[in-house]
């Protein structure tokens, strides 16, 4: 369990948590709105442990009974609201777990805090019985709920909590977080950096995946051929993202990321902000073929691959769209 101190990038969020801290004004609802990874559950634990520091400051001394307890997930007033369905918070859930429990007064901190992840699946009923919590909660109640999409959330409930909303880390700063911490080589943690659009969690799992650059080198490889590939050998090379335990967005992301590097040497002329640098010799014969135009479509070509996969568009219907553009440009 980290530590405010141990958090990458999220300055915001943990000058205006440590402020509330600070000043005694704690809210009793807020909202951790981001993308899966994108350290969430870090930063509600992290303030969970700050409020029930026994040194009562604005970080968790990760010292005292309870922060050892908190990092241990044993500390009885930090209750994990966890859901017996896969794909839904329910009422029960909710009742049972936060709307009867929250009547007991915390055995020995001052708060009692709740934290809920994928919030977002609560159903309207599930939300409603929370709402009569967050209207009239007891005074040492606080409550976290950590969600991919604030927006399912009715407006009632929005209107109840603080809205925290994870932005994106730089990928500098993320790149020298792999290297120190993680001992990633240089290459390594750039293009796991760029990979990840500024998810941390997203990052560190990249660089730590053995899977991931075997799947990188797969979609260099064709990228380097599209001009001689079929639609099978594209359709068969994307099928096999089963074998690195990663999905097809990912392999979609990696073309992304070097089209992105075609159309920045084409306008700089220059290989040091390459992602793949390595391959520069390729992406400066690429940019010399391509036009402007031509890498703006297939980018825009990758996006759309991307949401038609996700609204479940057949397979191959897909991969022909998308290479017949690869093509083209």
């Amino acid at each position: 369990m980290a530590g405010f101190q141990d958090i990458i990038g999220h300055g915001q969020i943990i000058e205006h948590l440590q402020n509330a801290i600070r000043l005694d004004k704690v809210s009793h609802a807020y909202i951790f709105n981001g993308p899966d990874k994108s350290g969430k559950m870090m930063l509600a634990e992290a303030f969970a442990a700050a409020l029930q520091c026994e040194k009562k400051g604005t970080e968790g001394c990760m010292e005292c009974h309870s922060c050892r307890q908190a990092a241990s997930h044993n500390q009885p007033d930090i209750i994990y609201v966890t859901h017996e369905k896969p794909n839904t918070v329910s009422v029960d859930d909710i009742r049972r777990k936060v709307n009867q429990d929250i009547a007991v007064k915390p055995y020995s901190s001052r708060y009692k805090i709740y934290i809920i992840d994928e919030a977002e699946k609560m159903n309207q009923q599930a939300q409603n019985a929370l709402l009569k919590t967050i209207e009239e909660p007891p005074a040492y109640a606080v409550i976290l709920l950590l969600t991919t999409n604030a927006d399912l959330f009715l407006p009632t409930i929005l209107s109840r909590c603080i809205q925290l909303n994870l932005k994106p880390a730089a990928s500098a700063v993320i790149k020298e977080h792999l290297m120190k911490k993680y001992q990633v080589p240089d290459y390594q943690a750039d293009i796991s950096a760029a990979f990840a659009q500024g998810n941390v969690g997203r990052a560190i799992q990249l660089a730590s995946s053995e899977h991931f650059n075997d799947l990188k080198d797969s979609a260099v490889q064709l990228m380097k051929r599209v001009k001689d590939i079929d639609v099978y050998e594209m359709g068969e090379a994307v099928r096999q993202i089963g074998e690195y335990k990663m999905s097809i967005n990912d392999y979609f992301d990696i073309m992304l990321i070097w089209y992105r590097d075609v159309l920045m040497y084409k306008a700089t002329m220059d290989v040091n902000g390459l992602i793949f640098k390595e391959q520069a010799h390729d992406i400066k014969k690429q940019a010399s073929h391509s036009s402007y135009h031509g890498i703006q479509e297939i980018l825009e070509a990758l996006e759309k691959a991307k949401i038609r996969l996700n609204a479940n568009v057949n397979f191959d219907v897909v991969i022909e769209l998308l290479l017949l553009k690869m093509k083209e440009n």
